[in-house]
């Protein structure tokens, strides 16, 4: 098991001391991803809990896991390599070879290795039960309060299901797709079902209401190889199997066995398996709110119902979470692996021009993305743009900022450097389209305004931006403001050229408070930071020296408590 791996390599603490599943793992976790350094590498180390308090408020049979991809080194590992650069390297071999030109019989025959090389990395669906299913429970005995499912933030609306594998099957195609939706527990046989409009789960959810079926079958997988969980996170092209991603990963194909209550495949080795089914004509139901890896809480909105049917397990299975927030945290490494997966087929495929990309932590993944790239004409960088922006996933991007190919693009005091060189009034090209659902700055949710800064020729540093932000950001680290900063604008909206400055509005739209930030392009509601009650933080502090992780860390909550706006999980 992979957790063995980590232990072998000093990866990973064992907590033996008892742990509340509600608030107190989620700021243990919090502190480690942020503040610890362990054998040289950031993002601290995995954690496994092994007596957690778990909804009946006894000793769950199931230890938790959290902080698993927490570092550079470790989600290297979890892929099945010594680092993110040899994925990549891996990959563009097999794409150069694959799309190599070949004139002679000679030359066409020499990809059958490669073919066949290929053919092992599909899954493949093997008889009988896995270890998945050697504990199985059924109809009533398939309680979700069993399992020592955690609550996050004091505002979450409850406990969520924070890295579940869901499967479900296209009723056209009967292609399957694997995604990451975040699952609350309503109670304990149903939850929310949080597939965002763009998602491929709700294009099959809309596909079966078409159809006119009212079941569609649903299976939830937990833990397993790690290579399934980030393969659910991965931008995929829709109907690409996520378990072909993953056989690649792993150099061998995914062993998938048939559930007991569907038709749905799944892999062999995962800890847990929730079988169940969503009522396409069931009405909506509020989920949320919920503390999410934006660094705010996403708020109450309406999704599908999960019913739970039968849940199976492996004999020494171990519930795995993840913990999401204010950035860094671990999904942060999540997309260090995508960008460096991702971009030989970007290069390929989509942009030959483009050598390299990076998203840095504090743009959460789609709020900002920088692009190294060869500039041979006016407008490249926005026909680059103007791609990228129509591909997958990257649809999502806010902010791209395109350097010029040689440039050392995760430098980020000479990636400031290079920005403060560019001309605004030249240099920033303002789009309009798709956004996150989870952008809270957009006046229509899931759609505003793009930037483009064409940072390809620049001149020498000025004064040429300038933000405004609240009083009490000011506080605020360099990184911290961009995270912040990015969050809280819709550019088109949010920035203004005056005496060749780019005034940029990092302020929050709260709506009704008399300032007039945004007008009528405000958002309806304004959500707050994602920080930890008192009385956790107080609980932890005194319980350290119990949970054997070192000197005290101190919350992170702390020094972000002054950015809330009210008491609750949005502004008042």
């Amino acid at each position: 098991m992979f957790i063995n791996l980590l232990e072998r390599e000093g990866e990973l603490v064992r907590i033996s001391a008892p742990v509340d599943s509600v608030l107190e793992i989620a700021e243990i976790t919090d502190r480690v991803s942020k503040g610890f350094s362990r054998n040289g590498f950031p993002g601290g180390p995995a954690l496994l809990f092994e007596n957690v308090l778990g909804t009946s408020g006894e000793i769950s049979p199931f230890p938790v896991v959290t902080n698993l991809f927490g570092s550079q080194r470790r989600i290297a590992m979890a892929l099945g390599a010594s680092s993110l650069d040899e994925i990549s390297q891996r990959l563009d071999s097999v794409l150069r070879e694959a799309f190599e030109p070949r004139s002679s019989l000679a030359q066409k025959s020499g990809v059958l290795p490669l073919l066949a090389q290929m053919a092992r990395w599909f899954p493949k669906q093997v008889a009988g039960r896995g270890e998945c299913q050697r504990v199985v429970l059924r109809g009533a005995e398939a309680r979700l309060s069993l399992l020592p499912i955690l609550k996050c933030w004091p505002h979450d609306g409850g406990r969520f299901i924070t890295l579940p594998l869901v499967h479900t099957i296209d009723p056209q195609t009967n292609a399957r797709n694997v995604g990451m939706y975040r699952m609350q527990v309503f109670d304990d046989h149903t939850t929310g079902m949080h597939w965002h409009v763009h998602k491929t789960g709700a294009r099959h959810y809309e596909a079966y209401k078409r159809l006119g079926i009212k079941r569609m079958p649903v299976s939830v997988c937990l833990g397993g190889d790690p290579a399934y969980t980030y393969a659910a996170t991965a931008p995929m092209p829709d109907g690409m199997d996520e378990y072909l991603l993953a056989g690649f990963l792993r150099k061998r194909p995914v062993r998938l066995v048939k559930c007991l209550t569907n038709d749905i495949y799944v892999p062999i080795d995962c800890d847990f398996v929730i079988e169940g089914w969503v009522d396409t004509s069931e009405p909506l139901r509020t989920e949320g709110p919920f503390g999410d890896h934006t660094g705010f809480y996403s708020l109450e909105d309406l999704y599908p119902v999960f019913h739970v049917e039968a849940i199976t397990h492996r004999r020494d299975a171990i519930y795995p979470a993840t913990l999401v927030g204010i950035p860094p945290q671990e999904d942060a490494w999540f997309a260090a692996a995508t960008e460096k997966i991702f971009l030989p087929p970007i290069r390929r495929a989509l942009q030959p021009e483009v050598s390299d990309m990076w998203m840095p932590p504090a743009g959460v993944a789609h709020n900002l993305a920088v692009v190294a790239m060869d500039s041979a004409y006016s407008g490249q960088a926005e026909k680059v743009a103007s791609s990228l922006w129509g591909a997958g996933q990257m649809m999502f991007n806010k902010v791209l900022v395109a350097v010029p190919a040689d440039f050392p693009i995760r430098d980020t005091e000479a990636l400031l450097k290079l920005i403060r060189g560019v001309d605004v009034q030249r240099d920033l090209h303002f789009g309009h389209g798709v956004l996150d659902v989870l952008d809270h700055a957009t006046a229509t949710q899931g759609l505003g305004s793009k930037l483009l800064i064409d940072a390809t020729r620049t001149g020498q540093p000025t004064d040429n931006f300038k933000a405004i932000f609240d009083p009490d950001a000011e506080q605020l680290t360099p990184y911290e403001k961009l995270w912040l900063g990015l969050a809280n604008i819709d550019p088109a909206r949010d920035i203004s050229i005056e005496n060749g400055v780019a005034v940029i509005d990092c302020r929050a739209k709260i709506s009704g408070d008399g300032s007039g930030r945004g007008g009528k392009d405000a958002p309806d509601r304004w959500p707050n930071v994602v920080v930890m009650d008192g009385q956790t933080v107080a609980r932890v502090d005194k319980r350290w020296p119990e949970y054997g992780l070192g000197n005290l860390l101190p919350s992170p909550s702390n020094h972000y408590k002054k950015l809330l706006l009210s008491d609750g999980a949005a502004a008042k």
